[in-house]
């Protein structure tokens, strides 16, 4: 007796599904219960979990903090995807995909929504003016590779990290198929960073603030512990990338915000200013 799959005619959806996130997977959209967002008082509400998407927006703000724009302020409010927060209706006005990280702007007259980190990347780098250059070729060269980013990094997470690390059973197919596709763009960002300091050329962008919370958090180990299994010692160019990206202050205090496992000095659920993240980092040994 064959255990072949055969796809029905029309899909229904398996509540039996398992995996980590079974419970909160639905083939809809839309809100699920009513409950409205805090707001703080600075002027841009961040609404978001410290996932490598979620630390791509925390590290751009931080770095603004670091170059003095205090018009970059924010707060930070954990969204807890696991217990389904995405899904309230005040997050849903925000961004009806129902995906951290969502921001709201409110220094203006009228609340500016912002969802996709991508997104969020390219409003913050074009409303303050810094990490995307004034250059028009070396502006579409960054946003060439941060949609690089937008366009690959499903296929690490949802597709090798999924079935490496969070599937509830171990199938080699999928796992060669997408540990296979990882390699090649780990190959892909190695070959240009063996050209170029930056993943964008000789300039710090928007696009490794979006690249290294996947591939450099990756490549040092932080990630679905893969490296072993990928082999990221054999990509040279993108382990010294990864690293000299690692030290920056702004990364490391972003890259805390609106987490809530790992140790005690790496965790910071909420962020409303300054003095949070030095009082988490001060803990650590």
């Amino acid at each position: 007796m064959s255990n072949e799959y055969v796809p029905p005619k029309v899909w229904t959806m398996n509540q039996e599904n398992g995996g980590q996130w079974a419970s909160i997977n639905r083939p809809d959209s839309g809100a699920r219960h009513q409950k409205e967002l805090a707001i703080g008082s600075n002027p841009i509400q961040l609404h978001s979990l410290a996932t490598p998407n979620g630390q791509k927006v925390t590290i751009m703000l931080e770095e603004l903090l670091a170059k003095g724009v205090k018009e970059a302020e924010y707060d930070a409010y954990l969204i807890n995807i696991g217990e389904g927060e995405q899904f309230s209706s005040g997050f849903v006005d925000i961004n009806p995909n129902s995906k951290i990280p969502a921001l709201s702007d409110n220094s203006g007259a009228k609340a500016v929504r912002v969802f996709e980190s991508g997104a969020i990347l390219v409003y913050l780098a074009d409303k303050f003016g810094h990490f995307i250059p004034k250059d028009f070729a070396l502006r579409t060269e960054t946003l060439n590779w941060l949609f690089w980013l937008q366009g690959a990094a499903p296929y690490l997470g949802g597709g090798f990290g999924h079935f490496y690390a969070y599937a509830p059973e171990k199938f080699e197919y999928p796992i060669n198929r997408f540990a296979m596709e990882t390699k090649r763009q780990l190959d892909v960002l190695d070959k240009q960073l063996a050209k170029h300091a930056f993943i964008a050329g000789d300039e710090y962008t928007i696009a490794d603030m979006a690249i290294w919370p996947w591939y450099g958090s990756l490549v040092l180990g932080h990630l679905y512990d893969a490296a072993e299994f990928l082999d990221v010692a054999s990509y040279p160019n993108l382990v010294r990338w990864a690293n000299i990206i690692a030290l920056r202050q702004a990364v490391k205090r972003g890259r805390i915000v609106n987490r809530s496992w790992g140790e005690e000095w790496e965790q910071l659920p909420n962020r409303h200013s300054a003095a949070d993240i030095d009082e988490v980092l001060n803990k650590q040994p």
